[in-house]
Formats: C-alpha cells, structure tokens, sequence
C-alpha cells in the first residue's frame, strides 16, 4: 500500500493488485530471464551459447574474422538481452498500475456529493468488469510472452 493512498486519499482498506507494484514485476521477468538464459546454454551449450552472442545476427563463418562484426554482434545481443525483462516486467507494470490509478480517480468522484456517488458506483461498476478482464489479458500476454523467450531459447540461429 502506498504512503499516498493511506495518508492522502485515507483508503486504509485498499487493496492493490500485487503486479500494480514494479519490484513484482521485475522479480517475475527475471525469474523469465534467468530461465532463458539457462535453457540457452542447456540446448547449445556454453560454447554454443557464447558463439551465439558474437555470431547472430550478421553472421561470422570462421569466429575470428571480423573482431567489429564480433563487437558489432555482441551489442545488439546485449541490447536484446537487456530489453526483453525491462519491457516484459514494464509492459505488465504499466497496464496494471493504470488500472489502479482508474479506480482511485473513480473512486473521487463520491467526494462531490450524491450526484458523485451515484455516478462513480455507476462507473465503478463498469470499470471493474473491464479491469477483470485487463488483468486476465495481461496475465495471459506475460504467460505467452514467456513461453515465446523460453522457446527462442531452444532456437539456433
């Protein structure tokens, strides 16, 4: 629970989706990353792994030849490396940490009187069959976008 939701909004009893906090979702993508990695130098092993990381994506027929296309290679694999946890843990930070902030702005609208509790039960309503949904959809996005890493991880280039 945040300081803000407790001491300004005073929602003592607010109960936030457990991916709307980013360190569960960096801790999930790089449980992902560490599988792909694993399962990388499993199938190839680590010779295979490492000559994958200077090779891929020009292509070095004999290793040696070209140390820039070698280093050339190894940045985009690090980049590559680098981009698929952050994007995998953002994507699923983003969308659910939205849908929070939805309800509490929904959840202002009692604030104004009647009229606003009448209009913001009306749209909390609304808002929390499609937030089910959201949070199906994105679990279901981070389930197959894992199986697409760990399946990228098998592949030889």
């Amino acid at each position: 629970m945040s300081w803000a939701s407790v001491h300004v909004f005073n929602l003592v009893h607010w109960c936030n989706t457990p991916t709307s906090d980013i360190n569960t979702n960096f801790a999930l993508s790089l449980a992902v990353f560490g599988l792909m990695i694993f399962y990388s130098i499993k199938v190839k092993g680590l010779g295979g792994w490492l000559h994958e990381l200077i090779s891929t994506p020009f292509g070095l027929k004999p290793v040696w030849a070209s140390p820039l296309l070698m280093f050339a290679n190894l940045l985009f694999q690090v980049v590559e490396y680098v981009s698929k946890p952050l994007s995998h843990s953002l994507r699923l930070f983003g969308n659910m940490y939205a849908g929070e902030l939805i309800f509490l702005l929904i959840g202002m609208w009692g604030a104004t009187g009647i009229v606003g509790l009448i209009f913001g039960a009306v749209l909390h309503l609304g808002w929390s069959i499609f937030h089910i949904l959201i949070v199906v959809l994105q679990a279901y996005i981070f389930m197959m976008l894992t199986v697409v890493y760990i399946a990228m991880a098998h592949e030889h280039h």
